[in-house]
């Protein structure tokens, strides 16, 4: 089932987070806002640049920069986490940071958006180094992570250990423990559930897919790009439905067959090799670029950005492309698929299971409750299954594309939320 024929009338352009810029900016005129609004709701609340140094083990102090950018406040405190890297920039930053905001939005979270990111290479710099780094950074930004305003997460550019880093620094500056300040910290209780979430939460909006569409898991083949934590869990719960997952990719090797992989199998593999595909004997390795144009029902790029471009969009032949990464389609290969009746689901709902978890992480703090792993994942399937009817929904009743209705719902609802802000306080649960 598709849509509609309706154009994308958003900016287009090819920088990596383009697209939900085209997607946002497409759903906004459709609610009839004009482009004052529109670049009020684009445009940050607040953008922090910093610059500070730390010793690094040699004795030497380095300079670094970096940025915090508070895209929205107005759900409730900003979120959003920490990349690190050579290539991060203040405009990365500030996309990342609007796109955490349309997110909460839609999945109806009590949050704003936000984002922060430091240059740097972690791959040169040691445990002990990282850990200087980040309580240099949280120093830096320190009056900006005020409690009821502020939490930081975990994204797939965290290094091990340092939101425990940025929680201990920020508790000695001001003097007190506040758990809520940062989710995704590494304590088993505060993770439950987290490990797979993203993941659970792509094979969950694969399932309603699939369901809308009367297509049995059993009848439904997949190609996976990307064997991480994303792909890795969203392999294992699609294969325990019975889908049959023909390609699996990572960066190190593609392999294709036909009879479906034994996903178990090809896990232990890969934890027993260097969490590497390469060398598994029991399927036909095939070029990475092929996976993507293979014929199958599914196709989840989870690896990167840019995945599906001007260049291979034509080519592809899945009927359902669940964005398991963020940005994997560029903003011509939207158009492109969109021409070509492919049903695209889109970032902010497919991969939304990480937020979601830091919510229950958050809320738990709060509430001072502690949850089983049962009713994590039973309220995550909840909250994804409302959201994608919605959005599905909305698509069908506004003859619009699901690209377009996910940004629509969210959209609406920052709406509603203007409208009251003046005269309540945002609810702790998620309004639906």
């Amino acid at each position: 089932m598709y849509f509609t024929s309706t154009p994308f009338t958003g900016t287009v352009n090819q920088t990596p987070q383009a697209t939900d810029l085209s997607r946002f900016e497409t759903a906004a005129k459709m609610l009839g806002l004009n482009e004052q609004h529109i670049t009020a709701l684009k445009t940050p609340v607040k953008v922090i640049t910093v610059h500070f140094s730390m010793l690094l083990d040699s004795g030497r102090r380095q300079s670094f920069e970096g940025y915090r950018v508070i895209h929205s406040s107005l759900l409730g405190p900003s979120r959003g986490g920490i990349r690190f890297g050579t290539s991060v920039t203040i405009q990365q930053i500030k996309a990342l940071a609007e796109t955490m905001t349309w997110k909460s939005a839609l999945m109806g979270l009590p949050f704003g958006g936000a984002m922060s990111g430091i240059i740097c290479d972690p791959r040169h710099l040691s445990a002990s180094e990282m850990e200087r780094l980040t309580s240099a950074y949280t120093r830096a930004i320190q009056q900006q992570l005020q409690d009821e305003q502020y939490t930081n997460d975990n994204t797939p550019a965290q290094l091990s250990g340092e939101l425990e880093w940025l929680l201990d620094e920020f508790s000695i500056l001001h003097g007190k423990t506040i758990h809520a300040i940062v989710t995704g910290k590494k304590s088993p209780l505060d993770n439950l559930g987290r490990a797979d979430a993203t993941g659970r939460g792509v094979s969950i909006i694969t399932l309603l897919t699939l369901e809308k569409l009367n297509l049995r898991p059993y009848e439904a083949t997949a190609a996976i790009q990307g064997f991480g934590n994303v792909g890795l869990h969203a392999a294992s719960q699609l294969y325990d439905k019975g889908v049959k997952i023909v390609a699996i990719s990572d960066i190190t090797a593609a392999y294709f067959n036909a009879d479906g992989f034994n996903i178990p199998d090809l896990i232990h593999y890969v934890q027993t090799h260097n969490n590497a595909l390469a060398g598994y004997n029991k399927g036909i390795e095939i070029l990475h670029e092929e996976l993507l144009t293979l014929p199958v029902d599914i196709l989840i790029p989870a690896a990167k950005e840019e995945a599906i471009t001007e260049s291979n969009a034509a080519a592809i032949k899945a009927s359902i492309i669940i964005e398991a990464a963020n940005n994997p389609v560029v903003p011509a290969a939207d158009i492109a698929l969109h021409q070509q009746e492919r049903l695209v689901v889109p970032d902010i709902l497919a991969n939304a299971g990480g937020i979601i978890i830091s919510y229950f992480e958050w809320l738990q703090h709060k509430l001072q409750e502690t949850w089983d792993i049962k009713q994590v994942n039973t309220r995550l399937r909840e909250i994804l299954e409302n959201c994608f009817n919605q959005a599905y929904n909305t698509a069908i009743a506004k003859g619009i594309h699901l690209q377009t209705a996910v940004y629509y719902v969210a959209l609406e609802r920052i709406s509603a939320a203007q409208a009251v802000a003046a005269k309540t306080t945002s609810s702790l649960f998620p309004f639906n």
